[in-house]
């Protein structure tokens, strides 16, 4: 199974339609959202076309494919209108040999990890920066933003597949690598 994963979409439609571009060319099975899909933040300018009631209408096209966790500029009301649950403040899938704990990053992050095994992986978006880095006993991902990237790094997306993690831009090129 191929899984695309994306976070931090803030309201903007042009990257929502980005991220569900990627998701066509990559063939993905199933798109794991991060959390923070309508609302900007009070922390955040506005993003390229801020249009939260056409994000919806475009994500709610795809809720068959669409797996998310809570951000936290995600609130109950937006619960009412999205044909998905986005209220899980985590999703934990098995991915054989590890498990794979996705969660927003807002209460649980890099330096702040909930229990794992050794091996696991925390997977967060938050920062809106793209990293892999690996700790004492886990390993720590961000796929960065789509909308509203920071620290000068690119607007995009990972892909998961066979235990592979791809960081790519949405002209698809690979920008960090793990096995």
């Amino acid at each position: 199974m191929k899984w695309l994963v994306a976070s931090d979409i803030h309201g903007s439609e042009f990257y929502c339609k980005e991220v569900l571009k990627a998701f066509d060319r990559e063939k993905a099975d199933r798109l794991l959202l991060l959390g923070d899909i309508l609302y900007h933040g009070p922390r955040n300018d506005l993003p390229r076309d801020y249009a939260p009631k056409r994000v919806i209408s475009l994500l709610n096209e795809r809720k068959q494919s669409i797996l998310c966790v809570r951000g936290n500029c995600d609130a109950e009301v937006d619960q009412m209108v999205l044909e998905f649950p986005i209220l899980a403040d985590y999703a934990v899938l098995d991915l054989g040999n590890r498990l794979l704990y996705a969660t927003h990053g807002h209460v649980y992050g890099e330096f702040n990890p909930p229990p794992l095994q050794k091996g696991d992986i925390l997977l967060c978006g938050h920062t809106h920066v793209p990293k892999c880095a690996e700790h004492d006993g886990y390993v720590y991902m961000n796929p960065g933003s789509a909308a509203l990237p920071k620290e000068d790094s690119h607007h995009g997306y990972m892909t998961l597949e066979n235990g592979e993690f791809l960081w790519k831009d949405f002209d698809g090129n690979v920008k960090k690598k793990f096995r």
